[in-house]
């Protein structure tokens, strides 16, 4: 038994929604992070209780409010309806939306510790040699903060393609276009063709544990250095 055209279809999209997801992650969750690593406003508490939100949530309750606001009725689903976009659910964009969102503490957290260890001195040398903050940034904070990046962007990846909940009530199963492999994987198993299942599932277990041993790989070089 190998892996059917349907089955390739599904990783070939689960991928480009994991890299984009990552990169767009990374994009808006460095500031974020960095606001949060450095502010004293009294906004740090919530904002960094949105942010990690998803992580209590269940994947279900996070998919069906955006399933609201991106319908027709929903306020985002009237906004894209007016610019001529039509409405965003059960789209690759919206499978986009619902995987930034869901993902989200899985970047902004690592990179908020990363710039938190840091520390204040390498910024005030900085400024000492008149440094403007894009200088400072990335001569100084991207360099120091380069083993949370990795991290960061390990852990969005996987974790957008580890998604079930959120795709499957966002994107519904639509092949070629919002079925990824999660869901192709559930199809398989409704349809007890548990062969097919194996290897998708099988192929994520790899994924996952070669993912994980990147990750505490990197923490381990990033010790030895230290």
């Amino acid at each position: 038994m190998t892996l059917s055209n349907a089955d390739f279809s599904a990783i070939w999209l689960t991928l480009k929604l994991a890299s984009l997801t990552t990169v767009i992650l990374l994009v808006i969750g460095t500031p974020i992070a960095l606001w949060l690593s450095r502010t004293r406003s009294w906004l740090r508490g919530p904002v960094g209780a949105i942010v990690a939100l998803p992580l209590v949530l269940p994947p279900t309750v996070i998919g069906f409010y955006l399933l609201l606001a991106l319908g027709p009725n929903g306020f985002i689903g009237h906004f894209t309806q007016s610019l001529g976009l039509g409405t965003l659910t059960f789209s690759f964009a919206g499978l986009v939306i619902g995987s930034v969102l869901y993902s989200m503490p899985f970047v902004v957290q690592p990179l908020q510790n990363a710039f938190s260890a840091i520390g204040s001195r390498p910024l005030e040398v900085a400024a000492t040699l008149r440094a403007n903050p894009w200088d400072t940034f990335f001569s100084v904070i991207l360099p120091l903060a380069r083993p949370g990046f990795i991290t960061a962007a390990i852990l969005g990846f996987a974790h957008t393609v580890g998604e079930f909940g959120v795709v499957l009530m966002i994107g519904g199963n639509i092949p070629d276009k919002t079925r990824v492999v999660s869901v192709q994987i559930y199809d398989h198993v409704e349809a007890m063709e548990y062969a097919q299942a194996h290897w998708l599932a099988g192929a994520m277990l790899v994924f996952s544990f070669i993912v994980l041993l990147a990750l505490y790989s990197s923490r381990k070089t990033k010790a030895g250095w230290s």
